[in-house]
Formats: C-alpha cells, sequence, structure tokens
C-alpha cells in the first residue's frame, strides 16, 4: 500500500481553510488596536505556525531531505529572531 506522502486534498482543504481564519485572526486583532505585548506574541505565535505550515505542507517540504526543511525552517527562525530583537529592543526605549 503506498502512501501519498504530500497528503490529501481534503487535508490540504483543511489545513487552507485554517490558514484563511488565522489571517482572519491576525487581521482582527490588529484591527482592535491590540499593541500590547500579548497581542504581539499572540500575532507571532499565528504567523510562526502558518509559515510552518506554508513551508512544510503547501511546499511539501515535510518529508523532504532534513537539509530542505533547516534551511527553510531556520530562515523563517532567523527573521523571527530579528523581528523578536528589534521589538523587544523597541520596547527598551
Amino acid at each position: 500500500m503506498s502512501t501519498n506522502v504530500h497528503g490529501t486534498s481534503k487535508g490540504s482543504t483543511i489545513l487552507w481553510a485554517t490558514l484563511i481564519l488565522a489571517t482572519i485572526l491576525t487581521w482582527s486583532i490588529g484591527a482592535l488596536g491590540e499593541t500590547g505585548r500579548w497581542g504581539v506574541a499572540a500575532l507571532a505565535v499565528i504567523s510562526f505556525w502558518k509559515g510552518a505550515v506554508i513551508i512544510l505542507d503547501f511546499m511539501a517540504l515535510r518529508h523532504a531531505p532534513l537539509l530542505w526543511r533547516a534551511i527553510t525552517m531556520g530562515w523563517m527562525i532567523l527573521v523571527w529572531a530579528v523581528i523578536a530583537i528589534a521589538y523587544i529592543k523597541g520596547l527598551a526605549q
């Protein structure tokens, strides 16, 4: 029995719908003006999750060689680390 390493169309549709809901949630947080630490943390967690879903599932890297996953996820982690440092430095002023 062969398994589809790229998932199913139903699974992809559910992930896509979840990404849309997450986008609406992040937009809502911004529209409400939630600029406190908890609001920013929620935005960061949601967008990091969205990036991981896109990289691993929609770019089909979940079952790719470790090097490719490490490069793409590492890049996202690096970008988020720079954003977090800039945010924390901005709070200190």
